[in-house]
């Protein structure tokens, strides 16, 4: 049993750094393209709009055995859909402040770069 420990912890490790390591290079690349991409302005409306929440759980701090309970965090990303005078519809990330402030029906300009959000103004 105790081998299978010794050969398994190594093997897990170099996954999960590999998996941080790839996130890390994948950012990377998205951000090099989108500074590539050239800023477009072009007329949208508001299609949609969802938020992604994701919970988190952490033993509480210097309670390595868990035995006292957890405290949960959550972080909230935030999409809004755009459609534009083609038809085409995309999907970009905006901040917690845009998105409360756009509606679903707003028409306007959109300006983005690459898959960036970067303004939008209702006309």
């Amino acid at each position: 049993m105790f081998m299978l420990f010794e050969y398994m912890f190594p093997i897990i490790f170099v996954i999960v750094f590999g998996m941080i390591i790839f996130q890390f290079v994948t950012g990377i690349r998205t951000r090099h393209k989108n500074n590539q991409s050239p800023r477009l302005s072009v007329s949208a409306t508001i299609v949609a709009k969802r938020e992604n929440i994701t919970y988190h759980s952490h033993a509480n701090a210097g309670d390595l055995s868990g035995a006292h309970g957890f405290h949960s965090t959550s972080s909230t990303s935030y999409y809004v859909t755009f459609q534009v005078e083609s038809g085409d519809r995309m999907e970009l990330q905006v901040s917690g402040r845009e998105y409360g402030m756009l509606a679903e029906g707003d028409i306007g300009k959109l300006t983005f770069q690459g898959t960036r959000y970067l303004s939008f103004e209702r006309v």
